[in-house]
Order: C-alpha cells, then sequence, then structure tokens
C-alpha cells in the first residue's frame, strides 16, 4: 500500500523535526518535504500534490493564512493547522477553519513547542481523517456568513414549556456549524446546547466568534447559568455539559465526571438534556470523527425525542452521524444546510 505522502510547513527548524518524527512514526505516512513559509509551501504543494498539508499560522513572508486559501482554492489538497494554544492561536484558528482548513491541532507548548509530541494520537488520527476527504468538497464549503448586529442579552426569566435542541459536533464542526446556527431565529421555542470537541483555551473564543454570526445569543456554558430558550449554549472545555434542577430553575452543571476521551462529551450532555427535557429534546449529530454522541441519539429516538443526523452529502467526516444512523438513532438524515430548517420545523417560534 502506497504511503500517505505530507508536507510540513513551519518557521521553526525544530518544529519541522519534531513533526517529521511523529508524523513517521506512523508507517502509513512519509512526509516528502518541509517548507519554512507560506510562500515556499504553496511552491511545493504545487510540485508534489501531498496528500496533505500541515501548516503552521504565523510565518515571514507569507502568513499561514494566505498560503491555507491558495491550496484550498486550487483544490490541492486537505490542510491542517498546527497553532499554538493562546487567545491568538485560537482566533486564527477559527479563521483558518473558515477558510477551508480540514481541521487543526494545538501545539501544547506555544509557538515552538518541544512537547508537540503529547498531541501525536491526535495528528495522526486527523492525517488519517483527511486523506479520505475529497478537497473539492473543502473548496465549496468556504464559510459565508454576516455579522449579525441585534444588540442581543440574555433573556429575562421565560414562562412556558420550550424544547431542547442538543447539538453534537466535532471534525470539521467549526466551519459546518455556520451552516445550522445563523439561521435559527431569535425566538427559537427553544434552549441550543453545543458540544464541539476542542481544547480548553479555545471554547469561550469560540462562542464569542458564534454569538457575532448568530440570532440567537451565544454563551459559553457557565456552572449556574439559567437554562432559557433563544439562547445557545456552548460546552466548555475540559468539562461535561450537564443540567441539573436548582428549585424551580433548570441550571447549567459543568463536571469533570465520569472521566472520558472528550470533555465536554456529546453523549454525556446530550442524555443530561434528554432526563431533564424527555421527549422534547431534538439530538442533532453532525460531522466528526468517532462515535461520540451515537448511543445517546438512539436513547433521544426511542424516548420519543426527535433526532437529526448529518448526511454523508455535506460531512466533513461522516463517522460520528454515520455511527447514530447506523444504531437506529436518526428520525431524519439531512444535508447540514437542511438542518436549521427542520429544526425550526419540530420546535416552532416562541410568540414575541
Amino acid at each position: 500500500m502506497r504511503k500517505k505522502r505530507v508536507l510540513v510547513c513551519d518557521d521553526s527548524a525544530l518544529m519541522r523535526r519534531l513533526l517529521r518524527e511523529i508524523i513517521e512514526s506512523d508507517p502509513s505516512f512519509e512526509v516528502v518535504d518541509t517548507a519554512r513559509d507560506g510562500e515556499e509551501a504553496v511552491l511545493k504543494a504545487r510540485q508534489l500534490r501531498p496528500d496533505v498539508v500541515t501548516m503552521d499560522v504565523n510565518m515571514p513572508r507569507m502568513d499561514g493564512l494566505t498560503a491555507l486559501q491558495i491550496i484550498v482554492e486550487e483544490e490541492i489538497c486537505p490542510v491542517i493547522m498546527v497553532s499554538s494554544l493562546t487567545q491568538d492561536g485560537a482566533v486564527a484558528t477559527f479563521q483558518a477553519l473558515e477558510l477551508g482548513a480540514f481541521d487543526y491541532v494545538a501545539k501544547p507548548g506555544g509557538t515552538i513547542s518541544r512537547d508537540i509530541g503529547v498531541v501525536r494520537d491526535e495528528l495522526i488520527a486527523k492525517l488519517r481523517a483527511a486523506t479520505k476527504v475529497n478537497v473539492r468538497r473543502l473548496a465549496t464549503r468556504v464559510t459565508k456568513v454576516s455579522t449579525v448586529s441585534l444588540g442581543k442579552q440574555l433573556p429575562g426569566e421565560t414562562v412556558g414549556d420550550f424544547f431542547a435542541v442538543a447539538i453534537g459536533i466535532s471534525t470539521g464542526g467549526p466551519k459546518t456549524i455556520y451552516e445550522v446556527l445563523p439561521p435559527l431565529p431569535q425566538n427559537l421555542n427553544a434552549a441550543v446546547f453545543l458540544v464541539q470537541h476542542m481544547p480548553p483555551e479555545f471554547t469561550r473564543q469560540y462562542a464569542e466568534r458564534l454569538d457575532k454570526y448568530c440570532r440567537l445569543k451565544v454563551v459559553e456554558a457557565e456552572d449556574g447559568m439559567l437554562v432559557q430558550p433563544g439562547v445557545v449554549y456552548v460546552g466548555k472545555g475540559g468539562y461535561h455539559l450537564k443540567l441539573k434542577k436548582r428549585g424551580k430553575d433548570l441550571r447549567i452543571f459543568l463536571s469533570t465526571l465520569p472521566p472520558c476521551m472528550f470533555m465536554p462529551s456529546v453523549d454525556v450532555m446530550m442524555e443530561s438534556v434528554l432526563e431533564h427535557f424527555g421527549p422534547k429534546t431534538v439530538g442533532v449529530l453532525m460531522t466528526g470523527m468517532g462515535s461520540d454522541g451515537a448511543e445517546a441519539m438512539r436513547k433521544i429516538h426511542e424516548a420519543g425525542g426527535y433526532t437529526i443526523a448529518e448526511s454523508e452529502e455535506t460531512a466533513i467526516v461522516f463517522g460520528m452521524p454515520q455511527e447514530a444512523i447506523r444504531r437506529g438513532g436518526a428520525k431524519k438524515v439531512l444535508p447540514s444546510h437542511d438542518i436549521a430548517r427542520e429544526i425550526i420545523r419540530v420546535v416552532g417560534l416562541r410568540s414575541e
């Protein structure tokens, strides 16, 4: 079997060497070359036609975001960003994902990360997934959304029953979610709970960025927050997003139990939502590797709730939704651009 060919781009000679060692520790990959900046990466990508490129963000001459755009527009191959675990790194990463990057891996120790080896398994898994993706799909899914300026704020106490929409998403999610959340109206008759697999340092920036583009108010979930319709609660990195009754109120409950590969976990979030909302739960499972959320989708479906899995037609990685379908946990299978319309149909709107 032919080895998958990887081009590594980073302005640090140390990082280029460490990334080569990590990638070639898996016998199914070979690093065909390295590049010191975005300009060199574009030239070598055109010449070598690798299966995937790993791309640093901040580099001289041409930065990673500019190089990414060229490689995606020319449909050469998928690009995985390798960015730092900082606030600036988070902003640049989200920009890259919106510009068509397949995914990202966060350097645990800053721009030059000697302990990059701790993310070895994550990088290899994402490289494998990237080599299976049609690059044309990435090129045609570049996000185009407009900033929403509504003077939004958290609503006051809301009387009456409302639904819960529990969304699980992973690889490919930071880009795909823009096809679902921005179209949802401000008076949606549901609270929305969103788990996106990402590092703890990224989730606040993620929520703030989503809030700029959504009619609904988007917040990073904090312990004790009141659950209300018209609000999207983004799972805080490093914690499970759960719900708990306190008196008459239903509030956010952050927990580190049970220990899981993913924190927050889609399964844990969805099962907690189902416990409190029962058949008024709408489960949505979208692009991502693995099976997180698939079992909870089955439970929601069996409890009389409504479940939607993203179709293979649009999923960047079909793993999570495919597993939900396989287990009988999907009432509807829809492309990402039809999911918002279906959510609105099921939960309805609140009267103003």
